[in-house]
């Protein structure tokens, strides 16, 4: 590749100085850890959790599809129309909108709109990774 090529291609990336989007950066680790357990609660174990990743898509990230008794069903970040989409392999699909919201709540209406759709998951609720986690005090019940 010419450094012409590798520069216009550099240029397409949004600049994206931590600092300046901190907050959103920290929510969207949290919000991502609760789709991640779901799959990791409910897919089938691979060597070293390589069932559980999230894939960067043409709209953001997706967990491929994750099986439950009525099917499967996949989980999308997409951060072209700032939602959460929730689809299942019967044509079902579920949308909550990437706003401004605490992580509890993302949380509970996340996990809504896995019940509203028939998918019945228990999941850890501490955070993982992160500096002082706060267990979230909707996570306790199952849905």
């Amino acid at each position: 590749m010419n450094a012409r090529v590798a520069r216009a291609e550099r240029d397409l990336w949004p600049e994206l100085p931590l600092e300046a989007w901190r907050d959103t950066y920290s929510t969207l680790h949290m919000w991502s850890q609760i789709v991640g357990k779901v799959r990791l609660a409910l897919t089938p174990k691979i060597n070293h959790w390589w069932g559980v990743s999230f894939y960067v898509n043409a709209l953001g990230l997706t967990t491929s599809p994750i099986p439950y008794p009525d099917g499967a069903f996949e989980v999308q970040f997409d951060f072209v129309h700032h939602q959460l989409v929730v689809r299942t392999s019967n044509g079902a699909l579920r949308t909550l909108a990437l706003a401004a919201r605490s992580v509890a709540d993302f949380f509970q209406e996340f996990m809504a709109a896995l019940a509203s759709l028939g998918i019945t998951v228990t999941i850890w609720k501490m955070p993982v990774e992160t500096p002082n986690p706060v267990r979230s005090r909707h996570a306790a019940r199952r849905v």
